[in-house]
């Protein structure tokens, strides 16, 4: 925590606690009798980063959140959530924090403050994700895209313009998206984006503010995320529109989104639109819908495709994204392990291990600080797994 650069944007006192909050994401709890006896003795900046006991939570989902640093030794390869996930190709996912200001009726990791599964958030130093990305980088060779994306809101991150910049420079990277849904895009921040991203992928599911405010759970900023779309598509840096298809819901706003993200100019090096098929994920949220088949998805955007003269079904190909060679694994399926808990995971029972300089998920009921044997269950796509025995 004294690592990342505090700056705090407010404090306030709630229920015998002294509440300090930093950068609009970080909320540090202290014992308000504690804090008195504290603030007597040290510098406010200590009593912050070092004061103990204290309670650290995301000021947006109000979950407990965890600081990764350097100085942690936690590896940022092996976990869904945070760190950087290699697929094999020359993309690279990178995700420095998790939760979300929505509460996305169709979300595929039942994400925000209505999560009922989500029980812990984490946010990882920039300067520590950038070294992780830096070493993957160089492995991958030119022409790495870098894409900010994660399990909630990645421009919620609190240090996103440290990051952006650091990860601009270095010669590897040819290109940096970003996943957003738009609702803390306004002009200072598009103009400050606009020096690093190259493209911004939108997430726009309906037209209609009714049915907007369903599906993201919330009081939807209508006006707000269609002006930024327009100021993103008028910028240096492109705009992709993806909406998630819910039948039953949007049916009528998918052609709308098609016309506005033309009418607005979106799409000037990639293609404009990345209509995505609601499909209920085990530990998603669910909404009460018949998803359609992937031969009927694909069948009406190939109509849509004609009509409106845009490419619609996309391939990794549509953007430069190519195989590459894996980041090496060190660990194999069905390998057996001890460890010492080191983080609670994001789940209820999920602990999180270190094992080889990389993260392993280990569904337990032991507490952080406490030794766990266990076998690894996946490795796919370098995330890791592993069941108690």
């Amino acid at each position: 925590m004294q690592k990342l650069k505090s700056k705090i944007i407010r404090d306030y006192t709630e229920k015998n606690e002294k509440v300090f909050v930093i950068r609009n994401f970080i909320e540090v709890r202290i014992p308000l009798d504690h804090f008195r006896k504290l603030e007597k003795r040290y510098p406010l900046e200590y009593i912050v980063s070092m004061g103990e006991p204290r309670r650290v939570v995301s000021h947006i989902t109000k979950r407990n959140l965890e600081v990764i640093t350097r100085e942690s030794g936690i590896p940022l390869l092996g976990n869904p959530a945070f760190g950087i996930i290699d697929r094999g190709t020359n993309l690279l996912q990178v995700r420095g924090v998790t939760g979300c200001n929505f509460c996305c009726a169709f979300c595929s990791v039942d994400e925000g403050k209505c999560s009922k599964s989500r029980v812990t958030d984490y946010v990882v130093e920039p300067e520590y994700l950038v070294e992780w990305v830096e070493e993957l980088a160089r492995f991958k060779g030119r022409g790495v895209e870098i894409h900010l994306d994660g399990q909630g809101e990645p421009t919620l991150y609190p240090y996103l313009e440290e990051l952006l910049e650091r990860i601009s420079r270095i010669r590897e990277v040819e290109v940096i998206s970003i996943q957003t849904n738009g609702s803390l895009l306004n002009e200072e921040r598009i103009e400050m984006m606009e020096r690093y991203v190259d493209r911004i992928n939108l997430s726009l599911s309906s037209m209609d503010r009714k049915v907007a405010s369903f599906l993201a759970g919330v009081q939807y900023p209508m006006n707000k995320i269609l002006d930024a779309a327009r100021m993103v598509a008028e910028s240096k840096m492109d705009l992709l529109i993806a909406p998630v298809w819910v039948p039953g819901y949007n049916d009528e706003d998918i052609e709308k989104i098609i016309k506005f993200a033309l009418e607005i100019g979106a799409g000037k090096k990639w293609p404009p639109l990345g209509i995505q098929k609601y499909i209920p994920y085990k530990h998603g949220r669910k909404v009460k819908t018949k998803p359609m088949s992937f031969s009927q998805f694909y069948s009406r955007l190939r109509e849509w495709e004609k009509e409106y003269g845009v490419k619609l079904v996309l391939s990794p190909e549509d953007f430069g994204i190519e195989k590459r060679e894996r980041y090496p694994s060190p660990i194999k399926k069905g390998e057996k392990f001890r460890a010492r808990i080191v983080m609670p995971g994001r789940l209820r029972n999920e602990k999180i291990v270190v094992v080889k300089n990389r993260t392993v998920t280990v569904r337990t009921n032991r507490k952080v600080g406490e030794y766990v044997n266990f076998v690894i269950t996946r490795t796919h796509d370098g995330i890791y797994l592993g069941e108690e025995v």
